[in-house]
């Protein structure tokens, strides 16, 4: 080799070696998950009961599981796993046999025993929510809240069709079968707590101070104990008057109550996702589990980057960045909003979307009062709101980007068809519309004309996407656990990080997306994420 050749080669590798630094700087990588906001027990905690073991037992909806909670750790421990354990109210049987109801699957479940199998024996109940057994006859009654408003009486042994009580009650919420037979019980849309004969469906009224309470159980001394889920007061109220009395102030969002054979009072609370103990002699209150957030989806970061917004399927809550401290901006049943399962920002307002309740709201950021509320959106993911007041929904039932404008959001034009599963949306730093399908594209949509183009495919399931200071995508590909980078130049993929807590998967007859993982970048490249399989809130730091 002479020396003209050997310079040659060394200028070479030179350049090599820059362009493969050049190469790597532009590949950030990203160190591992980070806790912002811990796991928690619940999505969401409904039902208790305490059974002939003593076992403080709670049921999930979204969860779609039965919890032993041991009251002394907080600790939970499934004792029914999705998508059979999915239950708004739990009831023991006078001979230890467990029944509950599926609220979206409309269906009751019971077991004689843990080791018994379980069987279906009533279904095509939609909104079935609360039932209790007549511990000296064995009989099992059953109601039908919001989606439905019934009460029946079902057959354990499934050999009888449910025989119906009565009808268009106002909301037949958390009850108890007395000593006398009769049903107490409150009536969630009435504020009232009532006593109800099963045999014939006549009905009296005992009290109507309540906002809206949610559950009535009697204990030893035959005292009816009752929740406000509006005010999150519990009271003690005296059978024979129906005069009542504030034995515990708590917060609003309470869903349950349950007694056990000393009277302690065991009472649910779906927005903290946590059970509480109360004192009923002195009205001390002990929390016995508690999570940060019920069931996590979309999320977004202020302007500033110190404040991350979750909408937590039960409540709207504000995430310090530095130090992960909480604090709420709105709770289901104490708050006007309904169920949110995403969010985006405006410059005013908090942006909303419920598939459950169809809707989309916008919250004043300053006031917290409600600018709009659309309803009866086809299974609305995701809805942002244009500088110019249009706000644009993907309705995933529909497959469609849907234009609302007027004050009250009530003008309605499908401005973009044919969507496969659209689920999670964002205005890009080029001024498209960023969008991803559960059939794997990401795609751009130009908002001036509604052409649109596919960035990329491919990809498992993509729900939440953010845009990274780089220009590339965070898109979280809920079908593999991972978080994706995208390239729009040229649609390259590379998983950023794997095998995370995401990708909750749906019950029978549920939208696929269900719980949807929200993603957000911070000006340092930061990534933030939901899980909806721990609740927790995660972060991953660039190198």
């Amino acid at each position: 080799m002479n020396l003209f050749t050997h310079r040659r080669l060394i200028l070479l590798s030179g350049v090599l070696a820059s362009l493969l630094m050049t190469t790597a700087s532009l590949a950030q990588n990203y160190g591992p998950p980070q806790l912002i906001v811990a796991p928690s027990n619940f999505k969401g905690v409904h039902g208790l009961a305490v059974d002939k073991q003593g076992r403080l037992l709670a049921g999930s909806v979204v969860g779609m599981s039965i919890t032993h909670v041991d009251v002394k750790t907080g600790k939970g421990t499934i004792l029914v796993d999705a998508p059979q354990g999915q239950a708004d109210d739990i009831a023991i049987g006078p001979k230890g046999e467990m029944a509950w109801t599926s609220f979206l699957q409309g269906v009751v479940r019971i077991r004689d025993n843990d080791s018994s199998p379980i069987r279906v024996i009533a279904k095509d109940l939609p909104g079935i929510n609360s039932l209790a057994f007549d511990q000296q006859s064995g009989k099992l009654y059953a109601s039908q809240v919001f989606l439905g408003d019934a009460l029946w009486e079902i057959d354990v042994s499934a050999v009888l069709p449910p025989r119906l009580i009565k009808k268009d009650l106002g909301g037949f919420n958390g009850f108890e079968v007395g000593a006398d037979g009769w049903i107490v019980a409150p009536l969630w849309f009435k504020g009232q707590i009532v006593k109800l004969n099963p045999v014939d469906g006549a009905m009296k009224i005992v009290n109507s101070e309540f906002k809206v309470p949610a559950a009535a159980n009697y204990d030893s001394k035959g005292n009816i104990w009752a929740i406000d889920t509006k005010t999150g007061g519990l009271f003690r109220i005296n059978a024979a008057d129906g005069k009542r009395t504030l034995v515990a102030q708590l917060e609003t969002g309470l869903d349950n109550l349950a007694l056990d054979k000393n009277d302690n009072i065991y009472v649910s609370n779906m927005v903290d996702n946590g059970v509480q103990l109360v004192n009923p002699a002195t009205g001390n209150v002990t929390q016995i589990t508690k999570g940060g957030m019920a069931a996590p989806g979309g999320l977004k970061l202020s302007e500033d980057g110190k404040t991350l917004y979750v909408a937590h399927l039960f409540g709207l809550r504000a995430v310090d960045t530095a130090s992960g401290k909480l604090s709420d901006i709105a709770r289901m049943h104490g708050d006007p909003i309904e169920y949110p399962f995403a969010l985006t920002l405006s410059k005013d307002h908090y942006v909303m979307s419920s598939w459950f309740t169809s809707t989309v709201q916008l919250l004043n950021r300053k006031d917290k009062s409600t600018k709009a509320m659309a309803h009866g959106l086809a299974a609305p993911m995701d809805a942002i709101e244009l500088a110019d007041g249009r706000v644009l929904v993907l309705e995933l039932a529909a497959g469609a980007l849907t234009q609302l404008s007027g004050a009250d959001l009530h003008d309605k034009k499908q401005v973009l068809t044919g969507l496969q599963g659209p689920t999670q949306m964002i205005m890009g730093k080029d001024g498209g519309l960023y969008i991803t399908e559960l059939s794997g594209r990401l795609i751009r949509v130009d908002t001036a004309n509604w052409s649109q183009k596919t960035i990329a495919e491919g990809l498992a399931a993509p729900e939440g996407l953010a845009q990274a200071p780089s220009g590339k995508f965070i898109v979280a590909e809920a079908a593999k656990r991972q978080l994706t980078e995208v390239d729009p130049a040229n649609g390259n993929k590379r998983v950023i990080v794997s095998d995370l807590p995401i990708g909750f998967e749906a019950g029978p007859g549920l939208p696929p997306p269900y719980l949807t993982t929200g993603v957000a970048v911070a000006a340092d490249g930061t990534v933030y994420f939901s899980a909806d399989r721990d609740n927790g809130i995660y972060k991953i730091k660039p190198n």
